[in-house]
């Protein structure tokens, strides 16, 4: 415990911020996109990312809207466990993060997709009694309701993921916090599919997104600079 509240007051002030910041930052970029893709009419033409042989497999299950939910916490989370690391790894882990935000972003501008929850028969679930139920019904309802856009890609998916990134091998991090990390993206990654919030395409799109930004960045090492810090 002395341990854990050690580590918290290492903590640098620009973490905290980094993390709010972030986490507005992913929700305005969401909206943004979705307000142009109607005032430049490409909603007009989403499409849906659906496979129905392989997003038909998965059930709702309305525990997983918890988890759900608790991405955004995870998500501030993220940004304040990496600022503890080398200063290396934060800029190149923040840049990384950008650049995946803003491709998510003209994805949701250019590209939009929807899903269709009436025609999947999934409000009819949100609306009955129960507690996580009731979870479900407040998701869909603050996403569009019975037609929702710009599932492609997951920011769930992405965003955990390169949580999980920014701590990977990190000498700073504890190796139970690693842990604890790539369990919850997997969690996270789960809930998107059993609430129905996303498609499988969505998943993979937001994972490799990630992928491919955390590579780049760590090509490119914008960091380098801080290689000492």
């Amino acid at each position: 415990m002395r341990e854990l509240i050690a580590k918290i007051k290492r903590i640098p002030w620009w973490g905290y911020v980094t993390g709010i910041v972030y986490f507005g930052l992913q929700y305005g970029m969401y909206r943004l996109g979705d307000f142009l893709s109607h005032v430049l009419g490409t909603v007009d033409h989403a499409f849906e990312p659906k496979i129905p042989f392989i997003d038909d497999m998965f059930p709702v299950i309305p525990v997983f809207a918890v988890i759900y939910l608790f991405s955004y916490i995870f998500w501030i989370m993220g940004p304040i466990a990496v600022s503890l690391t080398k200063k290396r790894n934060f800029v190149n882990y923040i840049l990384g993060l950008s650049l995946a935000y803003i491709i998510g972003f003209l994805i949701f501008t250019f590209m939009p997709t929807y899903m269709d929850r009436a025609k999947e028969g999934i409000m009819t679930i949100a609306g009955q009694p129960g507690i996580f139920n009731g979870l479900l019904k407040t998701i869909y309802a603050a996403d569009g309701s019975n037609l929702a856009f710009n599932l492609f890609p997951s920011y769930h998916c992405l965003i955990s993921l390169y949580c999980y990134l920014g701590v990977r091998n990190q000498p700073e991090i504890s190796k139970g916090f690693q842990y604890y990390s790539l369990i919850m993206t997997v969690l996270i990654c789960m809930s998107t599919l059993f609430t129905k919030q996303h498609y499988i395409l969505d998943m993979i799109g937001g994972l490799s997104i990630s992928l491919f930004c955390y590579w780049l960045m760590n090509r490119l090492d914008p960091g380098k600079k801080y290689a000492e810090q």
